[in-house]
């Protein structure tokens, strides 16, 4: 155990709160969820319910190795969160700006190549097949105006 505590540790470009324990820290990094961060504390060799801040430096660079490349880690495909890429047709893991930058390529994709899934994005309708009738108004008038009476 390091002599000192530190209260922002800083893993894949991304600061995270070193009073939290690692799986739950691993989580604040955008593009990894709860079992992938359980799969690479484990990994690593690490107590997942450890506190992040008390983690030697020599971990948290074998932490950030597993998060480059997973794959050579033993991090299985599934928990890629970009699978069978369209570009590549490798298993990837993307993180921060990156990963926010596919999602955004992926939607002007879709709306160039005119899919459903384009055409209701460009629209700023629901995606995923909600009901659209009572749920998801923005900005507009909710409900009905009552008439004054005797007015």
């Amino acid at each position: 155990m390091p002599e000192e505590f530190r209260h922002i540790v800083r893993i894949a470009g991304t600061d995270l709160d070193g009073t939290l324990i690692v799986a739950q820290a691993l989580t604040g990094i955008n593009g990894i969820g709860t079992r992938l961060a359980n799969v690479i504390a484990e990994k690593a060799g690490i107590d997942p319910a450890t506190r992040l801040g008390f983690l030697p430096d020599g971990k948290v660079r074998r932490i950030e190795e597993i998060i480059e490349s997973p794959l050579k880690n033993g991090v299985p495909s599934w928990l890629l969160n970009r699978p069978k890429d369209e570009g590549t047709g490798k298993d990837t893991l993307l993180i921060g700006p990156d990963l926010e930058l596919q999602i955004k390529s992926d939607m002007d994709q879709m709306k160039k190549i005119k899919s459903w899934r384009g055409y209701r994005h460009s629209y700023g309708l629901r995606v995923r097949g909600q009901k659209t009738r009572t749920t998801g108004r923005k900005k507009k008038a909710l409900g009905v105006k009552k008439r004054q009476v005797g007015a």
